[in-house]
């Protein structure tokens, strides 16, 4: 089967045009999310892997027959924003806090002979209280003011203008925060060998291991969905209600 051409496309774009596409892309370490909009092959090479595996992987996986994944690129915008503060936002809110607690247990058991649990527990703590800025700035700033202009498409109006000139700011503030979040657990990645429990491991420090990556795993949608679809989009639809207002 002949290979779909990926040369002229973002890593985002591709993750955004399928979701399931990620699995291919985490496997081999290529960041879809934070660093979305760098070029196929470029991402491919910067994690030192051949843009012609990665792209019969991805041929493979899209001639598969559709698994269960959504099909986020179909969603509404304003579904889009729903979905990430119902599933990311308040996950965050009640998963963070008892995954800390974990972490707090397995550091006062283990941290004599795994040292790199300290800086694991403390990295976390600085991520939750990070992210808890960003989601309120996403509440309060950016989310309301693009169900505005959803609303005010859906009714043929023309929506309230945005307190800060254009949403093209926050927008710009959240992705540098994204960055951030994504280089951090990149070095908790680091400290824990990909979540690799040690040998002398307990359950609780497997669970805690199994537990910050699923929170990685699902930041990593988090941010995918924001700065490859829902940002644009929401760019998109601003320029045109300005377009329109001229």
């Amino acid at each position: 089967m002949p290979q779909k051409d990926y040369s002229s496309r973002t890593v985002g774009q591709i993750v955004a045009d399928r979701f399931e596409t990620a699995r291919v892309f985490a496997r081999h370490r290529i960041d879809f999310c934070c660093h979305g909009n760098v070029p196929f092959a470029e991402a491919c090479r910067n994690r030192n892997v051949s843009p012609a595996l990665v792209a019969e992987e991805l041929d493979r996986l899209q001639s598969s027959p559709t698994a269960s994944a959504p099909d986020f690129s179909g969603w509404p915008l304003d579904l889009l924003v729903d979905y990430v503060l119902k599933t990311h936002h308040r996950n965050i809110r009640s998963q963070g806090p008892e995954l800390e607690a974990l972490l707090d247990k397995v550091v006062a058991a283990h941290a004599e002979r795994h040292p790199e649990l300290r800086p694991v527990r403390r990295l976390f703590h600085e991520a939750l209280l990070a992210l808890e800025s960003h989601l309120q700035k996403e509440e309060q700033v950016l989310f309301p003011y693009i169900y505005e202009m959803c609303r005010a498409q859906a009714e043929g109006e023309r929506p309230a203008s945005f307190h800060c000139g254009t949403i093209l700011y926050p927008i710009h503030v959240m992705e540098e925060e994204h960055s951030h979040e994504g280089a951090r657990f990149e070095e908790i990645a680091s400290l824990t060998a990909d979540f690799t429990p040690p040998e002398d491991a307990c359950p609780s420090y497997r669970l805690a291991l199994q537990q910050l990556q699923q929170f990685k795993d699902a930041l990593h949608e988090h941010i995918h969905l924001e700065n490859n679809l829902i940002f644009p989009r929401a760019l998109e639809m601003e320029q045109f209600n300005t377009a329109k207002a001229e």
